[in-house]
């Protein structure tokens, strides 16, 4: 297989500033030898992220960025309060630095002081954490990663990478009866919101090309907010405004693995002055996905928080188009996180026009779900991931609309991996790719904890015979689909008689009248879902 058949090079990246394609020997826009392993639930990557943490000693480094953080989030039992412990690896000599937006005002439901009070915990103990503003307007930082790198120890360095946030609600885990510390969102959800989400656990080189991530923005010289008020509070209170040197990156840990590894970002094009390592902004997690699509002939599987933006999916409608064997299976949230007056609508026309699209191009090739728990409350779809043909695999911060690929910050890793899945179908794309051991194994652990089967081995690519019949992506395909029908009819005829398994439901989208819909449009598009790109690339539709 051709690596750059569904990787980006670096002048198809489209940003010459970055460090990340000319940081090794043999320029390569990817680093070979990597160990990838997929944290289902924040269950799970909070117990190793605890225990990864624990481990560290005086001159390790620990780097952080966050969308928000809850100092009192509470990584693996009492104690383990991720502020807390991050405060303890400062005080006994660990090097700690955080990078974390800071968000807009509480009042109006965004995380400021929480955010402000974790960067203060882990001030007080000797660390550093800046709060990072340096945003187009109404835009966020929405990169979730953590570095861990240890003096003297490489073979222990890793890199936490996905959609996870350390706030409350993200602590939950395959029974889906959410976080013991919930976070309030849509009244659908109950009081303990049910979360599904996905984290990557990576060793190997690409750990260093997730720290140089981390060294751009935490170098970068441009003040950490624009906003005269802000600066003001910022001298009142006496905060840190200024990043401390890091020390020298150390060399890339060894190849360990079989997992070829590509970092892909999001940066806006931000006015009067971009940032140093993206004047223009860099949007190669939009550039990567419209790659490899162009490449899916089979099976596009996709979990995605928004899936929202008519523009965005028609990269994925001419998929459907160009190949007329190819399905979608997208697992979305049922509801939207935010059920206001205002907020709903507005959040419904995106999600409608979208599957629109979609289903204008594939007919009943598509499908879409929603995710319930055993007591029939919904899971909030929180995962970012898309497995195309067994082959191409993406799990990182970003959604399925415009904000994410043009307008806020956002990292993901695209993992294509050496090793070849030996179970039919061997290449289910026909194109010689064969189908790849991370990919195939990450799409059945996920489809086989939605349809209620028993656990995939990840590190035994021979599973059992019915994790042999979903590697078959029609096969898949209708297993979903039985699935989810099984469920309805049940909920339909009253919950009567033993409820099947599965968690799978048919999304069905809450109607928008033609005066809602007019009137929200505008607004999803000015503060939902809008565009961070340069003026050219808007007017070309290019990314």
């Amino acid at each position: 297989m051709e690596l750059d058949a569904w990787l980006l090079t670096a002048a198809e990246r489209g940003n010459g500033a970055t460090c990340l394609d000319r940081r090794r020997s043999d320029a390569a826009a990817w680093s070979y030898g990597n160990a990838v392993r997929p944290l289902i639930h924040g269950a799970t990557y909070f117990a190793e992220l605890l225990r990864a943490i624990r481990a560290q000693r005086a001159g390790d480094l620990l780097m952080f960025t966050d969308w928000r953080g809850d100092p009192d989030e509470r990584l693996d039992g009492p104690g383990s309060e991720i502020g807390t412990v991050l405060g303890e690896a400062a005080e006994r000599g660990v090097i700690v630095k955080g990078l974390i937006w800071r968000s807009h005002l509480d009042r109006l439901q965004f995380s400021e002081a929480e955010n402000r009070h974790l960067g203060e915990e882990i001030e007080t103990a000797g660390g550093e954490c800046l709060l990072d503003m340096r945003v187009r307007p109404g835009g966020s930082h929405h990169q979730k990663f953590v570095v861990l790198r240890h003096a003297g120890r490489p073979e222990l360095d890793v890199a936490f990478a996905g959609g996870i946030d350390l706030c409350h609600n993200r602590h939950d885990d395959a029974a889906h009866r959410g976080d013991p510390q919930p976070l309030r969102i849509a009244t659908a959800y109950g009081p303990h919101p049910p979360w599904h989400d996905v984290q990557l656990a990576i060793r190997g080189p690409a750990v260093g090309d997730i720290e140089a991530c981390f060294r751009e923005r935490w170098t970068d010289t441009a003040p950490l907010s624009r906003s005269p008020l802000v600066r003001l509070r910022e001298l009142v209170h006496g905060e840190d405004t200024e990043a401390d040197p890091l020390p020298p990156q150390a060399p890339d840990p060894s190849p360990c693995g079989t997992a070829t590894v590509q970092v892909l970002r999001t940066y806006p094009n931000r006015l009067l002055r971009g940032y140093d390592f993206a004047p223009d902004g860099e949007r190669s997690i939009a550039r990567g996905y419209r790659k490899a699509l162009r490449r899916a002939r089979a099976l596009i599987y996709l979990e995605d928080q928004y899936l929202w933006s008519p523009r965005v999916v028609e990269c994925f409608a001419d998929a459907l188009s160009a190949n007329s064997g190819l399905r979608l299976i997208a697992v979305v949230p049922s509801f939207p996180e935010q059920d206001g007056r205002l907020t709903l609508p507005m959040n419904l026309v995106g999600r409608i026009g979208a599957l629109d699209r979609l289903r204008r191009a594939g007919g009943g090739r598509v499908a879409v779900y929603g995710l319930e728990n055993r007591a029939g409350t919904p899971v909030y779809v929180h995962a970012k991931v898309c497995v195309i043909d067994d082959v191409w695999a993406c799990v990182g911060s970003d959604n399925v609309n415009m904000r994410s690929w043009t307008h806020d910050s956002e990292l993901a890793c695209a993992v294509l991996d050496e090793c070849v899945d030996p179970r039919e179908p061997r290449d289910p794309g026909a194109l010689g790719d064969g189908a790849r051991r991370f990919a195939r194994n990450l799409r059945l652990e996920l489809s086989r904890e939605h349809l209620d089967c028993e656990d995939v081995d990840m590190e035994n690519p021979r599973a059992p015979h019915e994790t042999d019949e979903l590697c078959d992506p029609g096969r898949a395909f209708a297993a979903f689909a039985q699935s989810a029908a099984a469920l309805d009819a049940w909920h339909a005829n009253g919950r009567h008689g033993p409820r099947p398994p599965g968690r799978l439901r048919t999304y069905r989208s809450a109607s928008v009248s033609r005066t809602a819909a007019t009137l929200s449009r505008p607004l999803h598009r000015l503060l939902a879902d809008p565009d961070g790109r340069p003026f050219g690339l808007r007017r070309r539709n290019e990314y």
